[in-house]
């Protein structure tokens, strides 16, 4: 019977591309957004931002910012730290 070995795949684009930060201050998010925002006033051309959260264990929830690259960040859960 022949053995198959699995082999972790090559990182897709997206992988490559994504910006990987975990913090807990959401200040770092906003000012982020506001970065690629006048990034994109600025620019000449036209362009888009898309804004992603998600719910994560431990009161944390994931924002991931798409604009050309993907910047990710885990943040804690706002409501709950009050």
């Amino acid at each position: 019977m022949p053995v198959y070995y699995s082999f972790p795949s090559r990182p897709t684009e997206i992988e490559y591309r994504m910006t990987e930060k975990t913090d807990t201050n959401i200040d770092t998010v906003k000012t982020k957004l506001l970065e690629l925002f006048d990034d994109m006033l600025g620019h000449d051309g036209f362009g888009d931002i898309k804004v992603e959260m998600k719910i994560l264990k431990r009161q944390q929830k994931e924002v991931i910012l798409h604009c050309g690259k993907q910047y990710r960040f885990v943040i804690d859960n706002p409501n709950l730290s009050a």
